[in-house]
């Protein structure tokens, strides 16, 4: 049987499987398990045909955030974990409890998650009434 070169697949729309160990090939094909950054070349399955994509390397990504603060000329310091920040604190703006953000962030003691509620500083006026998003 010959072998395929997966650096020679050219991309395709709708082949976006992704390898998930110990997952079923059904779940690997749900949308919301693809990946947010693809890598550009594809793998393949010698035996099935079937093709998909790693994601791209962190690295990558870090470059690329690097890259565009220099573009902006933004003069405090900006990386990747700066989304991590910006992501908590808006998320307890929106007005998830501080139990939701810490099981998202993945924080062990919610003190660790407590730093973010003090860019809120709202005392009071804090505490959203659920009738408020009707």
């Amino acid at each position: 049987m010959p072998t395929i070169d997966p650096t020679q697949i050219k991309p395709e729309m709708g082949k976006t499987n992704v390898l998930l160990p110990y997952s079923s090939a059904r779940v690997a094909k749900i949308k919301r398990w693809q990946w947010v950054f693809p890598q550009e070349h594809r793998w393949i399955n010698t035996k099935t045909k079937e093709q998909g994509r790693h994601h791209i390397d962190e690295s990558l990504v870090q470059k690329a955030v690097r890259e565009a603060v220099a573009k902006a000329g933004l003069t405090k310091r900006a990386t990747c974990h700066t989304f991590r920040h910006a992501f908590a604190t808006h998320v307890l703006e929106s007005g998830y409890d501080i139990r939701t953000v810490q099981e998202l962030l993945g924080h062990r003691d919610v003190k660790t998650t407590m730093i973010y509620t003090h860019v809120l500083n709202r005392g009071p006026w804090g505490v959203r009434c659920p009738l408020d998003g009707l």
